[in-house]
């Protein structure tokens, strides 16, 4: 069985993390990605390690458009070759408030990072698996983790929601590109998820669930979002691609 190797960009917490160590525990190799190095970081490859798991750190910008062919041959080097990217890097807003008000600074942020990196890392990983021999056991993927906000509106994160929508659109156009070389790409969008990228609105979020925003009366763990990119990444949804896999506790099911 040939080895499965991941790449999860923005893995030194919250869903990165999680995935990370759910990809390793169902026995893939697993470059873990960010910006710069950290004890986080280090913490969970030594995790992975300690458990019989293969790990590695993967320092790179994923706004840097020109690393990307370079970090995904040191990670063939190191591990083998990337058989599954997962495109979870992601920044919030700089600041809520009105959409009369956001800059130039904020909105660039998010599409530089929540947009244009996934698109130019899914064109990178993409030609490195369309130009080897690729072995038939075992599946080839991308997973990009968006946001239910890129299909639900909030206004004080304008510029949020519209690189999250962009993500989505270049998961179908990439599924488009890739479905008849047999590499599936899916869109995973969480929704109230407890990270640290949501703990200063955590508290609003949990009040909300309980109050009915969610058909699930609670928020969602970053385990539970791992768990569904697993899924997708071991191919436990053969025939599908291209589609959105909301992790949101029914949230965003249309109600009167």
């Amino acid at each position: 069985m040939t080895q499965q190797i991941a790449l999860v960009t923005g893995a030194s917490g919250g869903i990165g993390r999680a995935t990370a160590l759910a990809l390793a525990e169902a026995s893939f190799s697993v470059a873990l990605n960010d910006v710069r190095p950290s004890k986080a970081l280090d913490d969970i490859v030594a995790d992975i390690d300690s458990r019989g798991g293969k790990a590695c750190r993967a320092i790179f910008d994923v706004c840097d458009i020109n690393s990307h062919a370079d970090a995904l041959d040191s990670i063939a080097a190191t591990l083998g070759p990337v058989t599954t990217l997962v495109n979870n890097a992601g920044v919030g807003v700089l600041s809520r408030g009105d959409i009369l008000d956001v800059g130039e600074e904020s909105f660039d942020r998010c599409m530089s990072v929540n947009a244009k990196a996934v698109f130019f890392l899914c064109q990178a990983f993409s030609k490195t698996l369309l130009a080897r021999e690729r072995p038939r056991d075992c599946a080839h993927s991308i997973i990009n983790v968006t946001s239910s906000n890129a299909t639900a509106l909030a206004v004080p994160r304008a510029e949020y929601c519209a690189s999250k929508s962009a993500a989505a659109m270049i998961s179908k156009c990439f599924a488009a590109r890739l479905g008849s070389e047999d590499i599936a790409v899916y869109d995973v969008q969480p929704g109230l998820i407890e990270t640290p990228m949501t703990q200063a609105v955590i508290e609003t979020y949990k009040e909300r669930a309980a109050a009915g925003l969610c058909l699930y009366p609670r928020v969602g763990q970053p385990e539970e979002v791992a768990q569904v990119i697993v899924s997708l990444a071991t191919n436990r949804l053969p025939y599908t691609t291209g589609h959105v896999i909301s992790v949101d506790g029914g949230m965003l099911v249309p109600r009167f």
